[in-house]
């Protein structure tokens, strides 16, 4: 038996893989019984930043990390491929559905029970046979992470993070924002989605020409934006003016401050995009992602805000196409918690000293969906084995896995800070073919085939060959 606490991406995921391992687990959600400030369900694996998993292609390392993920029968990419909406080269989801399709297929695996109640303590985990997996995430409540605090003996570590805001399809002004992802690229999705929803249709104006909707601004509407931003009263919290924010999701106000420019080379570039109104680049882009399958629903990429939600409202309606603009939900903040990963932990995810108690997904400091749910694939994959009677093993860390992994366990604990996967994490090859392209693919080609190495020197599956999963 193994305990996971935690019904999040990370804890979802280990349970899944310990239970095709043949291993009965017991996985505790503290929802609806106790919830927290950005939640609205109670369904597991609830989504709450972004709708997107970042891209989906070998030449991006995330995408190697999905290809590594699907390969070993990962239940999160399982459930995102079919919930799929359109995004360009992402991997985006709707929420609902992603929740709801991970949800039920851990209702409906025999092996684990769900128990919905706080867990405030760290389970004992002595008994190397009764692993334990803690995956309560960037939202661990305060009684468990001041014990878990206690037990690694280093202070804890937290940053802050923000989330974008919302908003009704059939609020964005069809007359002003056009479709296109930037170069051209949409997957073959997008048509499909489109046809089907009115709301998308009217406010793309030409379906089928991209994944993004696009709403341009010149260079006066944009000094007014700015100028806006740098003015707009932001939302009080303990802590935040010491505190750091996570620099891979700065608010856009934070990012304002930083310069006039910071905005138009970050979320709001025009690069790859040309307004069909003028036959020109914009000066600056507010792009929208579609949030759901109905497409009634679309997201502010790269908006989060900690903006007092009036001033949202007040100040996002500055941009062209969103002047009616009708929000599902306002932006937010909220702190997540980690631990001090290097110090404590092991290439496996288990506490050094400690070794049948694993920790996973961001509490471990690992940044990102995708990041987060391959670490509880991983603590997973090891709580089955040492529940099994077995060692687990280390990943090579010629994968996109196996270099998580290594980062997590072997950065400088003076300096950490949470990570997301790069190819610079990698270790590269002895003769690395010229140009970056060629590079990458052939780290993500020694990658797979490592992996399956990997798998087939021991791995194995319901008492099957790893290899021949499903």
């Amino acid at each position: 038996m193994i305990r996971i606490v935690g019904g999040g991406l990370a804890g979802t995921e280990a349970a899944w893989q310990a239970a095709r391992r043949g291993v009965p687990v017991a996985l505790h959600e503290m929802r609806p019984v106790r919830p927290t400030a950005v939640h609205r369900t109670d369904r597991l694996a609830e989504l709450v930043c972004s709708n997107s998993f970042r891209g989906d292609r070998l030449e991006n390392a995330v995408g190697l990390l999905k290809a590594e993920m699907r390969q070993l029968d990962s239940l999160v990419m399982r459930v995102a491929d079919a919930a799929r909406v359109p995004a360009g080269g992402a991997l985006a989801v709707d929420r609902e559905r992603f929740a709801a399709g991970v949800t039920e297929a851990l209702e409906a695996e025999p092996l684990v029970t769900i128990h919905r109640g706080e867990v405030t303590g760290v389970p004992a985990a002595e008994d190397v046979r009764r692993p334990v997996i803690v995956a309560t995430g960037p939202l661990t409540s305060d009684a468990l992470a001041d014990e878990l605090t206690a037990l690694v003996g280093h202070e804890r570590l937290y940053f802050f993070d923000a989330i974008s805001p919302i908003v009704h399809a059939d609020s964005i002004d069809s007359g002003v924002v056009f479709r296109a992802s930037r170069h051209g690229r949409h997957t073959a999705a997008d048509a499909a989605a489109g046809h089907g929803a009115a709301a998308a249709s009217r406010a793309a104006g030409e379906a089928g020409a991209g994944d993004y909707l696009n709403c341009p601004l010149d260079a006066a509407q944009y000094a007014r934006f700015h100028e806006a931003l740098l003015g707009a009263e932001v939302a009080g919290l303990h802590d935040l003016d010491r505190t750091p924010f996570f620099e891979g999701c700065l608010p856009i106000e934070v990012m304002a401050h930083r310069g006039r420019d910071t905005l138009r080379f970050g979320p709001m570039k025009p690069v790859g995009l040309t307004d069909p109104a003028t036959g020109r680049r914009p000066y600056a882009v507010v792009q929208l992602r579609q949030d759901n399958v109905a497409a009634d629903h679309f997201s502010l990429v790269g908006f989060q805000t900690r903006l007092k939600w009036g001033e949202q409202a007040r100040v996002l309606r500055m941009v062209p196409g969103l002047e009616q603009a009708e929000f599902v939900r306002f932006g937010m903040i909220h702190r997540n918690t980690y631990i001090n990963a290097p110090a404590v932990l092991r290439e496996t995810w288990q506490m050094r000293t400690r070794p049948a108690l694993f920790v996973a997904g961001q509490l471990s400091g690992v940044e990102g969906y995708v990041e987060s749910a391959a670490s509880g694939l991983m603590a997973g994959i090891g709580a089955a084995a040492l529940a099994r009677g077995e060692t687990p093993r280390a990943l090579p860390r010629t994968t996109a896995l196996g270099a998580l992994a290594h980062y997590v366990s072997h950065a400088s604990p003076a300096n950490y800070q949470p990570a997301n996967i790069a190819f610079g994490l990698i270790p590269s090859e002895a003769r690395p073919p010229r140009g970056r392209a060629a590079r990458r693919e052939a780290l993500a080609r020694r990658a797979l085939a490592d992996l399956e190495a990997w798998r087939s020197a021991g791995e194995s599956v319901d008492g099957e060959p790893a290899a021949r999963v499903s």
